[in-house]
């Protein structure tokens, strides 16, 4: 596109169907990996990545020829055959429908990576459904709770 110019950075939040805690830890770097590969083929730069058991958190910055409902779509469809290929899961794996996607500004780009790379640590004092809800409600985003991801806690 020509003399189109864009620098979003949007962190993307999706679960694992029925918040099964599926994502092992042996298989997370070689799960990233993969879908950092699928972002970066579809031009899009990755900051950061990092895969819970039961969720995955993706930060990006996102130009103009791609919806970020495609990206998460093309990850999601991908990971999912990638999982299932690889036969990390009894039975068959699926993520759950929906994402969240926020955006950012260039000056808390540091901060969202860091944020990103120790979701580790973050839950250890915050479960995944009050994370989750903390964002939607810092970026006044009007939900009904009958439509967020499963919450299995």
């Amino acid at each position: 596109m020509a003399n189109t110019y864009t620098k979003l950075y949007i962190q993307i939040v999706f679960a694992v169907k029925g918040r099964a805690s599926v994502i092992r830890e042996e298989f997370r770097d070689e799960l990233q990996k993969y879908m950092t590969g699928i972002i970066q083929n579809k031009k899009q730069k990755l900051y950061a990545i990092y895969c819970m058991p039961d969720h995955v958190h993706i930060f990006v910055s996102m130009g103009p020829e791609l919806a970020i409902s495609d990206l998460v779509r093309d990850v999601k469809a991908n990971a999912t055959s990638f999982i299932n290929d690889k036969g990390w899961v009894e039975g068959y794996f699926e993520w759950q429908r929906g994402f969240g996607a926020f955006s950012y500004s260039e000056s808390q780009v540091k901060a969202v990576v860091n944020y990103v790379l120790n979701q580790r640590e973050h839950h250890e004092e915050k479960t995944f459904r009050e994370e989750y809800i903390e964002l939607l409600n810092q970026f006044e985003v009007d939900f009904d709770n009958k439509y967020l991801f499963e919450f299995l806690e």
